[in-house]
Order: C-alpha cells, then structure tokens, then sequence
C-alpha cells in the first residue's frame, strides 16, 4: 500500500463510502489523511450505517458533518440519508451543498430541516448528474433558472410537488434519461388529480404507489416502463414507438391508453392486474419483436375473457421466454379451457416456460400438457404453486393427482429440466 499512488488510496476510500470507514481509514498514516482530505470522490451519511447517529443530538450531528465534509476537497458524489433523526437546521445543510455544489456529479438526499431547503436553489445550473430526493417538498420551479443541464437520473420518493412543477422540473433537464416517482404527494390544482409529464430525452421511467385520476405520459425515446403498486382511473402514454420493456406489477388501471406504437416491444411482464384480454392483446398484438411474455395473477374483466394460445404463437414468433398462471372462474371453466387451447400453432422458440397455480384443479395438468405440446424447443419448465399449510382432504387428493399426471406426462418430455416451487 505504501506504494501506491495518493490518489489510488483516495479512490479506494471512495468505495468505502460511509463516512465513518472513511474517517477511521484516514487516520491509518499522513498518506491516507492527505488521500482522504484531497482524492476523495464519495461520502456517504446514513442514519442506518451507524445507530449511533440516532443517540447524537442534531446540533452535534450537524457538528460531525460540517466537519467531515469541509476536509474534503472536490468530492463528486454526496450521500445524506437521515430517516430516523430530528430536522436539521437549513443553514448547516445549505453551507454542506453549497461547499459540494460545483463538483458534485450525483447527490442522495434525505434530510428534513427547518425551514425547508430549496435543493433547486442551491444545485441549480451545476453538474449534476444523479439527484436522488426524499421527503421534502418542490414548489415554483423556473425552468430558466433552476436548469440541470447535465442531469441525466432524477429520483423523487415521498415529495410533495404540483403536477405543474413536476412538469417544469422535466423541462429543466434537457438530457434526462431516468425518472423514478415512488408515492409522491401530488397537490391537487382542480377536482381532478392529474399528471402530464412531457419528456424529449425520457428512456426509463419507474413509477410506484401513486394513485391519480389521470396520468398522461408522453415521451418520444421511453424504453423501458415500469409501473408497481399504482391505482389510475385513466393511463395514456404516447411516443414514436421506442418501448421494449413494458412492466406492471400490482396496478390498477380503469382505461389502458397506448397511443405510442408498440412494434419494437421485447419484453411484457404484467402480475395482478385486472384486463380486458381482447383490448390488452390488441395494444400488442403487432410486437413482432416480443422476446419474453409474463401474465401472472391475472384477472380478466370480462367474464367469458382468456388468453388466446393460438394468438400468441401468431403474432409472437420471436418469443423465447412465457410465464402464465392459472386463473379461471369456476362457474365457466371448462367452455373457457376448451376455447383458449384451441388451434394447433406452435410457440417455435420458446425455451422458459412457467406456469403456475393459485387454485388447483383437474384440469390443470392438461393445461401444462398442452402448452408443452406447443412449445416444440422447451428447455425449462418451472411450475409455481400455492399450497396450503391445512389442506383437506379433497386438496391432498387433487395434489396427489397432478404429481402422478405430471410425472406421467414429463415422461414424453425426458429433455426438459423440471423445477416446482410452491408456496
């Protein structure tokens, strides 16, 4: 170590990243003080790293981080997660970034102070990068004054902003390529809460635990789609057809609107959402490309609804990977089985399948028999399952039945790697 350059050691306390290793590190010998005060690239201040920022007192916490942070010179990426502490004051947090500011490239910041702190303020028309935001609040953006020239990956968690600021706060960064949004608070202007976001640079977007009656999306390079844990009345999203990676897990949505062609998509991974198959299927059906297929705890809206095998081994002929589970109503089974593993097609490509059950019943095994009938090239097949901890003895008996039906039927199919995984 001894001949390693200064500032190789500073970019090796760097990854250390806690604030804590970093201090005790640096006062290994002079070298590492030097590399620790003038190469340091990262710092990070995390309530959960060490519990004893929660027995400190905010003042003499305030202390310890004034200090570390005004030893340092140059620092590129500043990382202040403070869950579970009081609020801090706004002028040791301001004096914290505005020390940073001109060379920080990427800022995590959870902090709550009195008053709060306008981070668009202070950060402004600098280099930054990467801004990841936490509980606080966004208001009167001036996208010609707050600008982000080169921020490329906003995160907001638990922020309250205006669906106009937010807005504005996009326009402010002309070479945004990621936006995660997990359950703002968005404050409602009229009778109706709305989002209309409107992104040129756009290529990933991840949304978690919001709840709207409408959320409009319009972005002409989005890539990649992922929504979780979302209740909309109303979803509409528009573009030039550059979405490969659409992704719904646990969502709500009353009218699914996709203006946005979606001929390039590669990847559809839907889990317990509610559709219309037919209106679903048309928004896709011409995703020539689709690669991987996933609808699991799926619910249909219309009760004589289903998934069309025959449809999928069509329109879908790069497909390698599908993964579907069995969830049918009891009262129209039988008509609905029968009608959704008619035709004769086969899934050419694929080489993954999984599929899985909530409920089981006789007509399970036949189901996976057919779908092995399809997929001629089948690697891989991982049945999930939901078993009981106090089964009866009608359940003991339908397992029993499935296992001697699936041993039986995977005899024809010695190729093909096996896996259950139950619940």
């Amino acid at each position: 170590m001894d001949r390693l350059p200064v500032e190789v050691i500073g970019n090796i306390l760097s990854h250390l990243r806690a604030a804590r290793d970093v201090v005790i590190a640096s006062t290994t010998c002079k070298k590492w003080r030097e590399a620790c005060d003038k190469h340091l690239h990262m710092l990070s201040f995390n309530s959960d790293d060490w519990p004893v920022f929660r027995d400190l007192t905010t003042s003499r916490l305030e202390i310890l981080i004034t200090q570390t942070i005004f030893q340092t010179k140059g620092l590129q990426g500043l990382s202040i997660l403070m869950d579970d502490v009081d609020e801090f004051s706004a002028s040791a947090v301001i004096a914290w970034l505005m020390y940073t500011r001109e060379t920080l490239r990427c800022l995590y910041y959870n902090v709550r102070t009195a008053p709060n702190v306008n981070i668009l303020d202070v950060c402004g028309r600098q280099k930054l990068e990467l801004l990841v935001l936490a509980h606080n609040s966004i208001t009167g953006v001036d996208p010609n004054y707050q600008r982000f020239v080169f921020l490329k990956s906003l995160s907001l968690s638990y922020v309250s902003i205006s669906s106009l600021d937010l807005n504005l706060l996009l326009t402010a960064c002309p070479k945004i390529e990621f936006l995660g949004l997990v359950s703002p608070e968005i404050a409602i202007t009229d009778a109706q809460v709305t989002v209309e976001l409107t992104s040129q640079t756009l290529k990933k977007v991840y949304i978690e635990a919001i709840s709207l009656d409408k959320f409009t999306l319009e972005a002409d390079k989005l890539e990649k789609l992922h929504l979780k844990d979302c209740a909309l009345e109303l979803f509409e999203l528009s573009g030039n057809g550059s979405l490969k990676h659409f992704k719904m897990d646990d969502v709500s949505i009353l009218h699914l609107d996709i203006i946005d062609p979606m001929d390039d998509l590669e990847i559809i991974d839907v889990n317990n959402f509610t559709i219309i198959w037919s209106k679903f299927y048309q928004i896709i059906s011409k995703s020539s490309k689709l690669r991987r297929l996933r609808l699991w705890n799926v619910v249909f809206d219309d009760e004589v609804d289903f998934v069309d095998l025959e449809s999928i081994a069509l329109c879908f002929p790069e497909l390698n990977y599908l993964a579907l589970s069995y969830e049918l109503r009891d009262e129209l089974k039988e008509s609905v089985l029968h009608y959704s593993l008619q035709g004769s097609s086969s899934i050419e490509n694929v080489t993954a399948l999984d599929l899985g059950w909530t409920v089981l019943d006789e007509h399970f095994a036949d189901w996976v028999a057919c779908l092995l009938k399809r997929c001629r090239n089948l690697k891989t097949l991982i049945i999930h399952g939901v078993v009981s901890e106090s089964k009866t003895n009608v359940e003991c008996h339908m397992l029993a039945s499935f296992t001697s039906s699936i041993v039986q039927l995977m005899r024809q199919y010695i190729h093909v790697n096996v896996q259950f995984i139950y619940e």
